[in-house]
């Protein structure tokens, strides 16, 4: 019986010892925020409900995809402001053609206050370095 055991205990050893090992073949990646080109949002929002918000983003190879979304809650100001940079992967590979294309993808958003919604999507930066948003505001309209 210890004899088995040990036996059993080498073999796991050994499986997570190559599973874990690191090859050169392996792909790597990087990540990055990826411009907005466009935000689809509706005219109003209602207090309560879960929307999802689409969002096209600016594609500069076929090794760029897209990831996730960072939305940042503005707490300076108003509760309501909402800063979104979307978040993509850019693999490491030498052979990535230019596609200066867009891709869309969506995050989903819960309406839980009453007054408008300001979105500041990040769309790159100007010629100063300076970062830009494409700003869309939505009303919420609450029944009562």
């Amino acid at each position: 019986m210890k004899r088995t055991y040990v036996l059993l205990c080498a073999i796991t050893l050994a499986a997570i010892s190559v599973s874990c090992s690191i090859d050169d073949d392996q792909t790597n990646f990087r990540y990055t925020t990826l411009k907005t080109v466009n935000a689809s949002l509706p005219d109003t929002f209602e207090l309560g409900r879960v929307y999802n918000i689409d969002v096209k983003m600016f594609r500069p190879d076929e090794c760029t995809f897209s990831e996730t979304f960072d939305v940042v809650r503005d707490f300076t100001d108003s509760t309501n402001i909402r800063t979104v940079a979307a978040i993509g992967i850019v693999l490491d590979q030498a052979d990535c053609a230019a596609v200066n294309d867009s891709i869309q993808d969506s995050f989903q958003f819960e309406v839980i206050y009453t007054n408008p919604y300001l979105f500041r999507f990040y769309a790159g930066d100007n010629t100063n370095g300076e970062a830009e948003f494409l700003e869309i505001e939505v009303p919420v309209k609450h029944n009562q």
